[in-house]
């Protein structure tokens, strides 16, 4: 029996729910094992003198630094915390440029006397960290005998203990810079995002006569994902490597009846989602909504929206969680952008909004009715940033991976445009006609002619599943986030030029007001900030579109527009480097910060198409061609052994068709192998990362397709006891 054959048969007689569960236990309320791994503010605020809590709690929301003379008795303090709860351990977690997080663990030890050691963590230990940073991705920023790389701590996010491999390491969330303080990784650029956007925002509020001291950005994200088992996962070095099929021939069911989409929950998956959750739970973040997605085997998980520096770290830790607990389930999750072809791909559903810190979300235009003119205004600096940095932001989301998602399956296109929804638009529309404006939309609601059913309130805006930034409500959903991606760049990138519009406006409208009344009435609004607002959504005008983002008509009309269209990633990333975008992102990345990012995207770029051309080629090599070999001698005997029998009277026709057509399969299979070989070789002697990027990406659209193709007829054609590989409808149907 084959291999594939015999993981099959494991996985019907495997008993469910049999790893071991995490420390939580079924009948536990979340909200009481909330945060317990977490040194939050109920930690702190029963283990500090009040002068420290404040100072840490000030600095978490953005107001102070930490001061350094209280950094030895933090630091104290969290280890015996730590300590209490079995970590041995300590590490500065950090967001690199390679996309996850990084950590260099140290124990809580020093020495004592010469033969024995103590617990010990200091301030300077917890302030700032000095991993080795030579091998970690520069961009050019630093030559790999410059090794030195620091971290510092990032009081924004929470500091925890992550528990696994039966011990426990204190986790103090951080940045990573270089000796010579530019930005290594994702993380630091985020923060100064955040603070440019928060403080054109204040300016916005001030001038609109409303009170606040602080905005900052919220974010919650819809994190996809596929599940597959283990030992048919294992079987395949395509997954194993690269986290999607490189071959694989479409089942006769995929998602065709959409019968997977919020159904129910198959039992081992539920176990699964039910352990993951629980220790997530325990790491204070607010996992609130999982279910079905469209693909068979595919599914999401959904937090509760937090501030970005927060719910960026969250969603990286739950990515890493959700790999480790799967391993337990005798699982793996896949969180590529696009594991199977022909089916829905994976995002990471951004949804952005801005907050004051008095709570007011100054994305719903319900939240101040009273005075909705800063809702229109940041409305109308949000696409005139689309408008004037499409491309820009299509670099942000821009991957190898993700190529494979846009434009397909649900899957927003690579044309950057903003949905608004018919009443928002109508409002709109009517400020660039001049017509009456009313700017607080009235809540209409459903009559669904039933005598039980309440009448319920209707939302503004309907969900356009197909725009890649769309308002739906109270916040604007940035769709074509990529599932596998760090969501702190295309975050980075949309704090910032958001940022540079709302300047720009405000300073429109600041030439001309004289003095700024103390409650500013709509006269005063109609007559300094409509003008402008007017001005700048008739620019902006052609970033909008409500229609069907699918459709071969919105390419043309996009290409009307002048709204560019770049289906490739790599075409994307030479918008970071222009002069336009080093304006928009002055005091978030410098011009050597923004090159270097650049660099690492070609990079890693480059490298994904290389990994996955030579794996082609030796997967066809190593696995396809040895058992279409064998089906070819065993076809060609078998029509030699009847011709024989039966004296040559019987003609065999299909059957000898058959053979003739997996023969030339066979030999077409073996030139486009050679042939990929040798392009992929060709393309490496380029040491241009962009320019070997593109070259490898071609090889692969074109002669690697191609390849494609072959197998997976060669897979729908031979015995199926020969084929080596797990097949689709095994992996996406046996869980």
């Amino acid at each position: 029996m084959s291999g594939r054959l015999k993981a099959i048969q494991t996985i019907g007689s495997r008993p469910v729910g049999t790893s071991k569960p995490t420390p939580s236990t079924s009948s536990e309320v979340p909200s009481e094992g909330f945060g317990s791994y977490v040194f939050n503010r109920t930690v702190m605020q029963r283990l500090f003198p009040k002068e420290i809590y404040n100072n840490v709690v000030a600095a978490m929301e953005g107001r102070e630094k930490i001061r350094t003379e209280y950094a030895d008795i933090i630091a104290s303090t969290m280890k015996d915390w730590a300590v209490s709860l079995g970590a041995t351990h300590f590490t500065h977690w950090f967001q690199p440029l390679t996309g996850l997080s990084a950590a260099k663990h140290d124990a809580f030890i020093d020495w004592h006397v010469h033969d024995s050691v103590i617990e010990k963590f200091g301030g300077k230990q917890l302030l700032q960290g000095e991993p080795d940073a030579s091998s970690l991705p520069s961009g050019g920023l630093r030559s790999t005998f410059e090794a030195r790389g620091y971290t510092a701590w990032d009081p924004t996010s929470p500091i925890f203990i992550w528990k696994t491999g039966g011990g426990a390491t204190l986790c103090i969330p951080s940045i990573f810079f270089s000796w010579t303080g530019e930005a290594l990784d994702h993380k630091l650029p985020l923060l100064r995002a955040e603070n440019k956007l928060g403080e054109s925002t204040l300016r916005l509020l001030k001038l609109s006569g409303i009170k606040a001291k602080r905005v900052y950005t919220t974010l919650g994200f819809e994190q996809e994902y596929f599940l597959v088992d283990r030992s048919l996962r294992d079987l395949r070095p395509d997954l194993m490597l690269t986290e999607r099929t490189l071959f694989g021939a479409a089942p006769a069911k995929g998602q065709q009846l959409q019968d997977h989409y919020i159904g129910a929950v198959r039992d081992r998956v539920i176990h699964y989602m039910h352990d993951f959750e629980s220790t997530a739970l325990h790491l204070g973040i607010p996992v609130k909504t999982r279910h079905n997605e469209v693909a068979p085997a595919q599914h999401e998980v959904a937090p509760v929206f937090e501030r970005a520096s927060s719910a960026v770290d969250h969603n990286i830790l739950l990515m890493e969680l959700m790999r480790v607990v799967a391993g337990k389930h005798k699982l793996t999750c896949l969180l590529h952008e696009k594991p199977f072809a022909a089916l829905n791909g994976s995002g990471k559903h951004a949804n952005w909004s801005l907050m004051s810190d008095t709570g007011l979300n100054l994305f719903d235009p319900t939240a101040h009715p009273e005075n909705n003119w800063p809702f229109l205004t940041l409305v109308t600096a949000v696409l005139h940033a689309a408008h004037r940095h499409p491309e820009l932001l299509r670099s942000s989301i821009g991957s190898a991976s993700n190529d494979l998602r846009l434009g397909g399956h649900e899957a927003p296109p690579a044309i950057i445009s903003v949905y608004l929804g018919t009443v928002l638009e109508r409002l709109l529309s009517d400020i660039t006609k001049n017509r009456n404006v009313t700017n607080t939309p009235k809540q209409p609601s459903y009559d669904l002619g039933s005598l039980v059913i309440p009448d319920l309130p209707r939302d503004h805006t309907d969900r356009n599943r197909t725009s890649p930034f769309a308002f739906t409500g109270n916040r604007f959903e940035f769709r074509a986030v990529g599932s596998s991606s760090n969501p702190s760049f295309p975050i980075t990138i949309l704090n910032s030029i958001v940022a540079e519009s709302l300047n720009e406006i405000l300073d429109e409208i600041e030439k001309s007001v004289q003095v700024v009344p103390k409650k500013p009435d709509q006269a005063f609004f109609g007559k300094y900030f409509l003008p402008v607002l007017r001005k700048y959504l008739k620019v902006s005008e052609p970033i909008r579109f409500s229609g069907d983002n699918y459709s071969a008509a919105w390419v043309k009309e996009a290409q009307k527009r002048k709204i560019p269209n770049t289906p490739l990633s790599i075409d994307s990333y030479k918008a970071l480097i222009t002069k336009k975008s080093k304006r928009a992102l002055e005091g978030v990345l410098n011009a050597e910060e923004l090159e270097c990012r650049y660099q690492v995207l070609c990079e890693a770029y480059a490298h994904t198409h290389d990994i996955e051309t030579d794996l082609m080629a030796e997967l066809f090599l190593t696995h396809v061609l040895p058992a279409a070999t064998r089906a070819q001698k065993d076809l060609a005997q078998s029509i030699t052994s009847c011709t024989e029998a039966l004296n040559g009277t019987a003609s065999l026709v299909e059957q000898k068709r058959l053979l003739k057509a997996l023969c030339e399969s066979i030999e077409k299979g073996c030139k486009l192998a050679k042939r990929l070989e040798q392009q992929r070789a060709k393309a490496n002697t380029t040491s241009q990362s962009e320019a070997r990027g593109r070259a490898l990406r071609d090889n692969a659209a074109s002669t690697g397709n191609s390849l494609r193709e072959v197998v997976d007829a060669i897979e729908d054609t031979i015995n199926d006891k020969y084929w080596p590989l797990p097949k689709y409808r095994e992996i996406l149907f046996n869980l």
